[in-house]
Order: C-alpha cells, then structure tokens, then sequence
C-alpha cells in the first residue's frame, strides 16, 4: 500500500509543490475570503481544492510556479462556488414565489384541521410565526421577511423546514387523519 502523507498523491518530485502550498495557505485562504465574505467558506474551499491537489497528483507542469497554479486553481473553485450559490438563491426564489402566488380555497380555509392550532405553538417560533403569517393568514412571504427582517429567500426556507416539523408532528399526533388531509377531522392530539 502507498504512503498516506500530505504528500502520498504527489510524485516524490513534487513534496516542493505541496511545501509551497502550504507556506502560502494564508494568503490563498485571504484571496478566497475576500471574494465569499467568510474565513469559514474560504477556508472549506482552500481544504477542497488543496485535497483535489493531492489526489489527483496535480497537474502542475515543469517549470510553472505551484502558487501561480493553485491560484488558477481557487478561481476555478470559487466560480463553481459562486454557481452553486446561485442555483440555490434561483431555486428559493421559485419556493417563495410559489408560496406567494398560492391560491386561497375557502372551504378548505374553514375546515383546517383543529389539531393544527394546538400544534403550531410546539414548532419553533420563527417557524410558527411564519405558517400563522403565511398560511393562515395569507400573507406574502416576502412581506413577512421585511417585517422579520430576513430576505425572503431565507423565509422561503424558513416556511418549507416549518411545514415539514408540522407535517411530522400532524402524523404523530393525528395518524391516519393527517394522511389524508384532516378534513372532518375529529382525533384528540396526543401529547
């Protein structure tokens, strides 16, 4: 079996290319940080583009400087970070438009299970908040957000956690009721 070193997926000419990485980790973790805002984020993307260094054995060429490289390398990481965060940003945006836009049935307003009154206190507040202000009172999201003071992306994930721990205290509580819809429910909520 193969060293397991810093340097076990380096050829053994290169130990000078991960030394070099590492005498530089602070400016290279300093270059990241400025452009994500967080040490934390900077430092997870450093480790994630230093650990692909080692296993793939690096594609460093003869002559060419390892930082220069690793730099070439971290701007790659950071474009696939920033594309990340933006697929995740569009997906939230389409969770609180169609939390918005969704339509109001009044029958099915007046027969909301009366277990979910005496459940949503038990969710966290923020949450509860939000499916009292959203769902039952119809309410935008992105007007709740300004009022909490968080974007709405952040509400739009906020209220999705939130139906999800009351969907699970619902079946706990209300079983066979809560699977199908609690219309005419007429179960006492466990506690």
């Amino acid at each position: 079996m193969e060293a397991e070193g810093p340097d076990a997926g380096l050829p053994p000419d290169r130990e000078d290319v991960v030394a070099a990485l590492l005498a530089h980790q602070r400016r290279f973790v300093a270059f990241v940080e400025r452009r994500v805002g967080s040490r934390a984020v900077a430092e997870d993307l450093f480790q994630t583009a230093f650990a692909r260094t080692l296993e793939k054995g690096g594609a460093l060429k003869d002559g060419e400087s390892a930082v220069a490289w690793f730099y070439r390398l971290l701007r790659n990481a950071l474009v696939d970070h920033h594309r990340r965060q933006a697929a995740e940003g569009r997906a939230l945006e389409v969770e609180a438009r169609d939390a918005d836009s969704a339509t109001e049935d009044p029958e099915l307003k007046g027969a909301v299970c009366a277990c979910l009154a005496d459940l949503l206190p038990t969710l966290k507040p923020e949450y509860a908040r939000l499916v009292r202000q959203v769902d039952l009172e119809g309410r935008a999201v992105p007007d709740v957000a300004r009022e909490v003071g968080i974007t709405p992306n952040n509400a739009g994930v906020r209220l999705h956690r939130a139906r999800l721990a009351l969907k699970r205290s619902l079946e706990r509580g209300c079983g066979a009721c809560a699977a199908h819809g609690c219309l005419d429910c007429s179960c006492k909520p466990r506690r």
